[in-house]
């Protein structure tokens, strides 16, 4: 189903100014009824992606249900950081369970209001990349395979924060963990390695997959009550940048996971059935290396003279040119050139013709 269209009058903004949205596109947030899923109290870090991510799609999943859900959360830190002992930051049924298994709890609860004939009583899981890409991975394709009436909410920060930032399946190239030093020929975490969970659960075939970030959040509370139109499995991945283990800025949190789709290194789509049915395309083209230059995992990739990589000699130009050919294999394989991207790249070349050399 196509997103609602809304035009952006501010040119070189990201404001939709100028005009009162109608109720039809109102935000979950916007509504003075809205649920709070997750409070006060709760220990995230300043500039937490996850925290953000999980409370628009949880208000956004309990306005969809009618305030009839509960969650299944894995161990990571969304639980550590909203479930302090005795304390809990939640207002509404939520179950922590093991790092591996929350899939199959999530399923679990689905098939006892199965039973009790409580089909209107939804279910969501949760969890971390690491608890999701790697230990719950098992537990999560069975829950694809079974078709269990589960949501599935991947907030991924690209690594295993809570224990101290080591690497995990969805760890991008090159970044820096406590388990991958920007040390040697290949510094930061291998290239070629991974998962991409997102195309690994539409290879399921099921009802629904999307992908998401903070930096959409109108986009990424659609996606979760488009979600809940459908029954049986499906999956939501969202990139929730992590000033801690990413060195980034506190307030940089928005803008780093918006360079992630600009520059192609981060594909927003949608896909029903194993087949992709809409994508975001990318508004404003960035090169990789605005992005990773607002992070510290990445510095080992900047030690030229004055951490200029491009005139130095000790930069890694050749591992950023690789970054910037898989951005660019994914711009091409999933179409993220919209047709006003496409105008404005040609304009700049046109531009940059016209100045001749610098």
């Amino acid at each position: 189903m196509p997103a609602p269209s809304i035009r952006f009058y501010q040119v070189g903004s990201f404001a939709a100014g100028n005009r009162l949205l109608g109720p039809e596109l109102s935000s979950v947030q916007s509504e003075r009824e809205r649920s709070n899923t997750i409070t006060k109290g709760h220990r995230a870090c300043q500039g937490c992606g996850e925290a953000l991510g999980a409370r628009y799609a949880l208000d956004a999943a309990l306005r969809a249900t009618g305030g009839r859900l509960i969650a299944a959360n894995a161990t990571g830190c969304l639980e550590v950081f909203s479930t302090p002992f005795p304390e809990s930051s939640w207002r509404l049924p939520w179950i922590h369970s093991l790092f591996a298994n929350a899939p199959a709890v999530a399923a679990g609860i689905a098939a006892a209001l199965r039973a009790k004939g409580r089909t209107d009583i939804r279910v969501v899981g949760q969890g971390g990349d690491g608890g999701t890409v790697d230990i719950g991975m098992a537990c999560l394709s069975g829950m694809f395979e079974r078709g269990d009436d589960v949501l599935y909410i991947c907030y991924d920060n690209e690594a295993y924060m809570n224990t101290g930032v080591q690497r995990s399946a969805t760890t991008p190239p090159a970044a820096r963990t406590a388990t991958t030093e920007p040390l040697g020929e290949h510094p930061g975490n291998a290239l070629g390695q991974g998962k991409n969970m997102a195309l690994i659960a539409m290879a399921h075939e099921i009802p629904y997959v999307a992908t998401a970030t903070v930096a959409d959040l109108r986009d990424l509370e659609r996606k979760v009550t488009r979600a809940m139109d459908f029954r049986g499995a499906r999956y939501l991945h969202v990139l929730v940048p992590c000033p801690l283990g990413w060195g980034s800025a506190t307030a940089d949190t928005i803008n780093i996971a918006r360079l992630a789709t600009e520059s192609g290194l981060f594909p927003v789509f949608e896909a029903e059935e194993g087949r992709i049915v809409g994508v975001s395309p990318i508004r404003r083209l960035v090169p990789v290396e605005q992005y990773l230059r607002r992070q510290k995992r990445y510095a080992h990739l900047f030690a030229g003279p004055g951490g200029d990589t491009l005139k130095g000699t000790g930069g890694r130009a050749d591992v950023i040119a690789k970054l910037q050919a898989a951005a660019n294999r994914n711009i091409e394989r999933f179409g993220l050139l919209g047709e006003e991207a496409e105008e404005r790249e040609l304009l700049d070349a046109l531009a940059a013709t016209e100045r001749g050399p610098q």
